[in-house]
């Protein structure tokens, strides 16, 4: 039997009500270009994984016959991408117009954290070790 947890995971989909906007995000926020584009999806290589945009429309045939949740039902996740300095990080996002959700703050585990919102409702966190 092939051992699932012993692979990388290669891509995450992510379900988004405005493509357009959502490219133009991860372009501006994420310093990405398209690695794959058609009219309704977009795929960012992230290091050794990729994410792809993809129109809520088209969701279904993905998902079926779970159901597809709309962004407003919550979130269910965070993505967490570690770097070297979250103050100097946030300074960036700040002033190319993101809105962080909460910190720069120390967490009790010895990280220092922030996070931030996509288009999509998709919570991305920044963390950096703490010495």
């Amino acid at each position: 039997m092939i051992q699932l947890g012993a692979k990388n995971i290669d891509v995450i989909t992510l379900f988004v009500e405005d493509l357009t906007e959502a490219k133009s995000f991860y372009e501006r926020v994420f310093g990405l270009s398209s690695v794959y584009e058609d009219d309704n999806s977009a795929v960012y290589d992230f290091g050794n994984m990729s994410i792809n945009l993809l129109k809520i429309t088209e969701a279904d045939e993905l998902t079926n016959p779970a159901s597809v949740a709309a962004r407003e039902a919550g979130a269910r996740f965070v993505f967490t991408i570690r770097v070297d300095n979250v103050d100097a990080l946030c300074a960036e996002l700040k002033s190319s117009g993101v809105e962080l959700l909460n910190g720069p703050m120390d967490r009790p585990w010895g990280i220092r954290t922030a996070s931030f919102q996509d288009p999509g409702g998709h919570i991305w966190e920044i963390a950096q070790q703490l010495h």
